[in-house]
């Protein structure tokens, strides 16, 4: 066993504790922008180690299984135009991989843009793979429980499994756990949503056992379902015979034979009030209630879907569909009007043509950016105080509903890629990660196969 320490608490940085690893870069968080961090790093030549509270990679896209890789493709009003992917890098890295092992389908349409479904047991495997052959050390089983400071620099985490805490110091942290787990240990500025409001979570859950060209000739090519769906959810509540609080649901061919993934719950507390999963308390009931949630929509598919009649749920999500929880105050932030407008940025590090999807209420709003796209810059990556920390995922600076389109998983795997490269730049110059510019990093993303 490695040498780890159990003690009860941290008092000002002065308790003894095991230092278990002295690593150039540590990757909190094994989603899609933890993996490409942690794997952009470890093939520039840096010593890196990748902690994850699960046993596998994957994030929100496997954990929660979202299954979807959302982000690639432009939008537009011409039903007949091809998909036209304009985000590439290291997205499309992991996706030419997912789709040689048939973990992948095909562009699906997804109202007015495209989408692709991923399968989650390949999805853990090609992360798997990667982190190995760019040689990333990672600790599953491994959560951050403190930080340590020394004044306002970062210089390393308590991490805590069954075996106990310990100690890991880093030269540089990327904290890409989606939640600013890191920043808010350390007392960084953070904030929720719009004013406290955020995102709905979801219970995504897949269904197997359908007749899939009956299924598919009613409800069509389109993911996002059909007006007839949307009345029959319609009467049906107004019936009482069921109680569907989703009215406009999403239903996705998976890569797999006569299966399906559905996008249908909507999750609020019982008492109304919207459910924030940084609260244990709010986690465990979504995830109990989302559960209950998922067998009503399955007996409403299976009794008025043709195709889904000998249809059985496959599995839940391990955990809960997270949208929103924290995000960073940052140097620079996302706004509303950035997306909305299409803005350009020098120091762009990601494209995002994702429409506004913003979960709230029984209607998703949906707000699309049609053949264009908007640039995300590097500085909402960086928190306003604390040095050698950079995030990546959905905890960037943005506001409410600009989070609602950059939050998807092309953008999260390409602002892991921006992260990895600003690190890189960061140590090999003996720079501060303040120092470097987007433009800079957007080179080095460039040279490695990114589109900005």
């Amino acid at each position: 066993m490695n040498d780890w320490k159990l003690i009860n608490t941290i008092k000002d940085g002065n308790e003894e504790l095991t230092v278990l690893r002295e690593v150039d870069v540590l990757v909190v968080g094994g989603g899609s922008a933890g993996v490409a961090a942690a794997t952009t790093c470890g093939r520039n030549g840096l010593s890196t180690l990748l902690i994850e509270k699960y046993g596998f990679c994957g994030g929100s896209a496997v954990a929660g299984m979202s299954g979807t890789i959302c982000g690639m493709y432009l939008a537009s009003d011409d039903k007949d135009k091809a998909p036209e992917q304009v985000v590439f890098g290291f997205t499309e890295e992991f996706r030419q991989a997912l789709l040689q092992r048939g973990g992948l389908t095909e562009p699906q349409r997804y109202g007015k843009t495209f989408t692709a479904t991923h399968d989650p047991l390949v999805w853990r495997e090609v992360a798997d793979d990667f982190l190995m052959e760019a040689g990333v050390e990672v600790l599953y089983h491994t959560a951050v429980s403190g930080v340590v400071m020394e004044g306002d620099t970062y210089t390393g985490v308590v991490v805590e499994s069954n075996a106990g805490q310990s100690l890991i110091k880093a030269k540089r942290i990327i904290d890409a756990s989606g939640d600013a787990a890191v920043v808010a240990r350390a007392g960084g500025e953070y904030f929720f949503g719009d004013n406290g409001v955020i995102q709905n979570p979801t219970m995504f859950f897949r269904i197997g056992g359908v007749d899939m060209d009956t299924y598919l000739e009613f409800y069509g090519e389109d993911t996002i379902c059909p007006t007839k769906v949307t009345e029959k959810i319609l009467e049906l509540n107004a019936s009482g015979e069921y109680e569907l609080p989703r009215h406009k649901i999403w239903i996705f061919p998976t890569s797999r034979p006569n299966e399906l993934m559905v996008n249908a719950t909507r999750l609020a507390g019982q008492d109304g009030r919207v459910l924030n999963v940084i609260d244990p308390v709010d986690f465990s009931e979504s995830e109990i209630f989302g559960r209950k949630q998922v067998r009503e929509y399955a007996r409403f598919l299976k009794s008025f879907v043709p195709g889904c009649e000998e249809s059985y749920v496959v599995d839940t999500g391990v955990e809960v569909g997270i949208r929103q929880t924290r995000s960073i105050e940052g140097v620079d932030k996302l706004s509303n009007e950035d997306v909305v407008s299409c803005r350009k940025r020098p120091d762009s590090i990601c494209r995002s043509p994702w429409p506004i999807e913003l979960h709230s209420g029984t209607k998703p709003k949906l707000h699309w950016l049609l053949e264009d796209w908007y640039d995300v810059p590097y500085n909402t990556l960086l928190p306003k105080a604390g040095e050698n920390i950079i995030v990546a995922g959905r905890c960037l600076s943005a506001e409410h509903e600009a989070l609602a389109s950059a939050r998807v998983t092309a953008q999260t795997f390409e602002y892991g890629h921006a992260a990895g490269q600003a690190v890189t730049l960061s140590l090999k110059n003996n720079l501060s990660l303040r120092e470097i510019s987007g433009e800079e990093v957007r080179t080095c993303m460039v040279t490695a196969g990114s589109c900005i």
